[in-house]
C-alpha cells in the first residue's frame, strides 16, 4: 500500500539517508580508523550492518504492509434511515456489537477502526498515520512500525557507543593528517546529534505505542482521555501477542513473522483476511 503524501515520501527519504549515512560514518570513520588493528573491528561491522538489515526489513513492511484497511462493499449500502450531521456515526444496534458507521467510506467498519483523512479510508484498530512510513498504522502493521522504532533506537545507541569508544581507545595506526582528524571529528559530531536526535524520538514514541496497546487505545483516545489507566498484568501479554503475534516473544522481533489472522465479520458472513 503506497500513499502519495508529498511529506510521507520525504520523510522516508529523509530517514534512508539518515540510515545510510549513520552507516558510511561508524564503518569509515569510526571502526575502519579506530579499531582496524582489533578483531572487534570486524565484528562491528556485522552486527551494526544486521542491525541495519533488520530496520530496513521491518521499514519496508511497516510502508508496504495494508494496515488493515477495511473493505468497501461491493454495492451502494442504504444510510437513509441514519439522520446525523456528522460523518463517523455509531449504530445502535446490539448485534453489531457497538460497530459504527463510515459516510466517507459508505461502510460498517468493527470497534476501534476510524477513517484516515490521508489514507481516504478506514482502517482497522488504527493508531495514527505515520509520515516516516508513509502509512497508517493499524492492526496489520502495528508489529512492523514498532520493529522499526526498536531498530532505530538499537542503532542510535550502538553508534553513540562505537563513537564514544573510538575516542578512549588510542590508535597506533590511525592517521596524524590533520585534514583526516578534522574530517573524521567532523562526521563523528554530527553523527553524535543524529544518533541522540533520532534516539530520543524513537523512544519517545515507542513508549507511547506500548502505553497504547497496554491500555487498548489509540493515540486519539489517549489524546482525549483525561485519565491513566490501570495496567492488568496478567494481560500484558495477551495485548502483545495481538498485536506482534501468538509465536514465542523472541519471535516477535523477526520482520519476516507475521501478525496473526483477522476474521473480519460484515452483517451476517465472514471475510477472511489471509496475511
Amino acid at each position: 500500500m503506497f500513499v502519495r503524501d508529498p511529506c510521507g515520501i520525504v520523510c522516508i527519504i529523509v530517514t534512508y539517508i539518515a540510515v545510510f549515512y549513520a552507516d558510511y560514518v561508524v564503518v569509515r570513520w569510526v571502526i575502519l580508523h579506530s579499531l582496524q588493528d582489533s578483531l572487534w573491528g570486524p565484528f562491528h561491522v556485522v552486527a551494526f550492518n544486521t542491525v541495519v538489515l533488520l530496520l530496513m526489513m521491518s521499514h519496508l513492511k511497516a510502508v508496504c504492509s495494508d494496515p488493515g484497511v477495511v473493505p468497501l462493499p461491493q454495492s451502494p449500502m442504504d444510510f437513509s434511515d441514519i439522520h446525523t450531521d456528522n460523518s463517523e456515526t455509531k449504530i445502535e444496534c446490539d448485534e453489531r456489537d457497538n460497530w459504527t458507521v463510515c459516510t466517507r467510506c459508505e461502510t460498517y467498519r468493527p470497534p476501534k477502526a476510524q477513517h484516515c483523512r490521508i489514507c481516504k479510508r478506514c482502517v482497522r484498530r488504527w493508531d495514527h498515520h505515520c509520515p516516516w512510513i508513509n502509512n497508517c498504522v493499524g492492526e496489520r502493521n502495528q508489529k512492523y512500525f514498532i520493529q522499526f522504532l526498536v531498530y532505530v533506537g538499537m542503532l542510535a545507541i550502538y553508534a553513540l557507543g562505537l563513537v564514544i569508544t573510538s575516542w578512549v581507545i588510542e590508535c597506533s595506526r590511525c592517521s596524524n593528517d590533520m585534514a583526516v582528524k578534522q574530517t573524521r571529528i567532523l562526521h563523528c559530531v554530527m553523527l553524535v546529534l543524529e544518533s541522540a536526535l533520532f534516539g530520543m524520538f524513537v523512544i519517545s514514541v515507542l513508549v507511547d505505542q506500548f502505553l497504547g496497546i497496554l491500555g487498548e487505545e489509540n493515540t486519539m483516545e489517549r489524546v482525549q482521555s483525561s485519565h491513566h489507566y490501570k495496567r492488568n498484568s496478567s494481560r500484558t501479554f495477551v495485548l502483545l501477542s495481538q498485536v506482534c503475534g501468538k509465536g514465542h516473544p523472541i519471535l516477535w522481533m523477526l520482520p519476516c513473522q507475521n501478525p496473526p489472522k483477522y476474521t473480519f465479520r460484515k452483517d451476517a458472513y465472514l471475510i477472511d483476511h489471509e496475511i
